[in-house]
């Protein structure tokens, strides 16, 4: 189903974070009907660093390509500051969309930018970003392809400030509002109440992060459309990594870690390596 149509339906969408091809198809296996594509995410896994700007746009969309060959789900992909201008926005959209986004998140810090959840962030200017949401929707294949308009006003200006930004992006056109980093049950309540029924709206469930962990049921209830969990998979992926190389280098060997590992078959059941080779004997 699109995304687009999907958000239609009144009921919360979960998105998992994803960073490359096989972390989205576990994804698509558990049954999960979008996947986000974070580029903290990204910057954790590829390079072994923070959500600090480092990671570019081609990287990004090298990665949506990937990601996009191998599962059907639809793709929520975060283009940070669309890394650079509005023209920079332009080119960012149409590769990203063209490798396989469902949906593209904008934000309004300057460039580089830092995660939501650090401290000492850096806004452009609303007009600024008014701009950007406008020229990403222009070099948008069609209006199938949802633009995302992420504020990081509560950190740096204020919540009212933040809500003063919000209302000028759904103004300028965007499909989707994402606030980030409420700080409070209150904070997520009053953008609900603000917003719902006008907007759909985003939230982002950070593990350890400035705004309250809420269950899916919870932030159906206030109106919020969409949840993302960014970064929930590398975390989970480092907390069983640590856990593996403990075993391993205690016991030399990875027997006594069998049980909570994939055998041979296993992983190659998981790929559909049986169904590709059966594919290419067609072709011999």
């Amino acid at each position: 189903m699109a995304l687009s149509d999907r958000l239609k339906h009144k009921n919360l969408l979960v998105a998992p974070g994803c960073y490359d091809a096989l972390s989205a198809l576990m994804i698509e296996r558990a049954g999960f009907e979008a996947a986000y594509v974070s580029g903290a995410s990204i910057a954790y896994t590829r390079f072994g660093r923070p959500d600090i700007g480092l990671v570019s746009f081609s990287e990004v969309a090298d990665c949506v390509a990937a990601i996009g060959d191998r599962v059907g789900i639809p793709l929520i992909v975060d283009i940070d500051t669309g890394f650079g201008n509005a023209l920079n926005v332009q080119r960012t959209v149409k590769l990203v969309a063209r490798a396989g986004a469902s949906a593209l998140q904008l934000e309004d810090q300057v460039t580089p930018k830092r995660c939501g959840h650090l401290n000492d962030k850096q806004l452009v200017s609303t007009a600024e970003m008014v701009g950007k949401i406008k020229a990403a929707l222009d070099a948008r294949p069609d209006d199938k392809v949802l633009m995302i308009a992420r504020t990081d006003a509560i950190a740096v200006e204020g919540f009212g400030a933040a809500l003063d930004r919000a209302e000028a992006y759904v103004e300028a056109g965007a499909d989707i509002l994402f606030i980030e980093a409420p700080s409070s049950a209150e904070e997520l309540a009053e953008i609900g109440r603000r917003f719902k029924g006008r907007v759909p709206l985003l939230a982002n469930m950070v593990e350890g992060g400035k705004t309250p962990l809420t269950d899916a049921a919870g932030l159906e209830a206030l109106g919020y459309a969409i949840a993302i969990f960014p970064g929930g998979t590398v975390r989970a992926l480092v907390h069983a990594l640590a856990d593996y190389f403990d075993s391993l280098k205690a016991h030399g060997t990875t027997a006594p870690y069998r049980e909570k590992m994939l055998d041979f078959k296993g992983i190659n059941d998981v790929l559909g390596t049986d169904d590709m080779l059966r594919m290419g004997r067609r072709y011999e």
